[in-house]
């Protein structure tokens, strides 16, 4: 029984994968491609890791710890990706050209 609902868990990890590298080609720009990788590959793999929890239990201690590893670093790539992003100058789709970072004086 605790394998179906491992194998179950690791489906809607590929599923999330699934939907997010549609999401990749769908996107416009860099913001939202980079709000779309970060949000769906943790959840994906997040719920691959529950998954392999539930096949293997004997895995978990390694499992969850990669999982916090994931949960902190993940977040903090997409944000140096948008800060890279916006340092750079890269275009994007704001309907109102508004630039709240514009006159900040910590730009580094």
């Amino acid at each position: 029984m605790l394998d179906f609902f491992g194998f179950s868990f690791i489906s809607l990890g590929v599923l999330a994968f699934l939907v997010s590298s549609i999401g990749l080609i769908r996107m416009p720009d860099i913001y939202t491609r980079m709000h779309i990788g970060a949000k769906s590959t943790t959840i994906g793999i997040l719920l691959i890791i529950l998954g392999a929890i539930c096949i293997e239990p004997s895995w978990a201690f390694k499992l969850i710890a990669l999982a916090s590893f994931i949960l902190m670093t993940n977040p903090l790539s997409s944000s140096v990706i948008a800060r890279a992003s916006h340092n750079d100058n890269t275009p994007h789709l704001n309907p109102t050209n508004t630039d709240e970072y514009k006159n900040r004086e910590d730009q580094s």
